[in-house]
């Protein structure tokens, strides 16, 4: 619980007084129970489709594909990155919000479960990540999604990888690059030594004691991996990546990761729309229900309607 009392909305009770244990039990107990939720399957109004892939090293990943049930295609399709500071597997809420998107803009949405650290470490997440992009461009044609059409988005962890995915497709001469990047309260600069990092030390849901502690397990060999891939909006290049939404919290050390991420972009010539949320916390849409939860994912879902229907 944090010690510091932070005017955060009481709409998010009770999560607003919760942090995360990230030692290795707790991570082993989440990754052990935190499943794939039964609702996403029981729900009549979308058809759930679950394909093994070839993904990092040689292994395999789940993907999950969540259709409307009336969709017609080719559709327009999203690639969802869960967060969970790259440690833990997606929550409920994740799904809800998927499940949410997909609705809400009449696309299909890829759900990648992802290999975790500590027992897959970077690059892991990011080459799973990028194996499923690819995969979907792949398979448009079998998944029946334009492939001119479809964007990334993830929160914390999961903003990350869709960002490395956007510059993995760019490094690797694909011949394609998502059509957006919709990035919320995103982990994208692992210096951690921003003034949010600095001022929200003891946050609820995340702050930035629990980044620096999960960093060995997430990151132990940095010096093997390119800093693109571990800090994004440090210094990678950023020149022909897609259009982006950024969306960041109020009471949130990695509030600083969005702002200069936004500002980088701008520098490139790249269209952004920013929203910066009040009385809001890292995780806040953890709270689906919340007012502003609700508000926020309609306002991602706006975006990524009036990109489907802009191309």
């Amino acid at each position: 619980m944090a010690s510091t009392r932070y005017p955060i909305s009481r709409e998010f009770f009770p999560y607003s007084k919760f942090t995360p244990s990230v030692s290795e039990g707790f991570i082993r107990m989440a990754q052990k129970n935190l499943k794939v939720p039964g609702f996403l399957r029981r729900d009549a109004g979308f058809r759930v489709v679950s394909k093994k892939i070839s993904a990092c090293e040689g292994g395999e990943i789940e993907v999950l594909v969540i259709s409307p049930e009336d969709i017609k295609g080719p559709a327009p399709c999203l690639m969802d990155f869960h967060g969970g500071g790259f440690i833990f597997p997606a929550s409920p809420s994740h799904y809800h919000a998927a499940m949410s998107y997909a609705r809400l803009t009449g696309c299909r949405v890829i759900f990648p479960l992802y290999r975790l650290a500590p027992d897959h470490p970077f690059p892991y997440p990011q080459e799973d990540c990028f194996a499923s992009l690819l995969w979907a461009y792949d398979n448009a044609e079998a998944l029946d999604i334009d492939p001119e059409r479809l964007g990334v988005c993830g929160d914390s962890a999961g903003g990350a990888l869709a960002v490395t995915s956007c510059l993995l497709a760019r490094k690797r001469g694909i011949g394609r690059m998502p059509l957006f990047q919709l990035l919320i309260y995103p982990w994208l600069d692992a210096r951690s030594d921003s003034g949010s990092c600095r001022r929200f030390t003891d946050t609820p849901m995340w702050n930035s004691e629990l980044s620096k502690k999960v960093t060995p397990l997430t990151d132990p060999h940095p010096e093997n991996i390119p800093i693109e891939m571990r800090s994004p909006a440090e210094t990678a290049d950023l020149t022909g990546l897609p259009p982006a939404y950024i969306e960041v919290a109020e009471f949130d050390c990695l509030r600083d990761d969005g702002i200069l991420y936004a500002e980088r972009l701008r520098g490139a010539g790249i269209s952004v729309e920013f929203r910066d949320t009040r009385g809001t916390m890292h995780g806040f849409d953890t709270k689906f229900g919340a007012p502003t939860s609700q508000k926020m994912i309609a306002e991602r879902a706006e975006y990524i309607r009036h990109m489907f229907q802009s191309f």
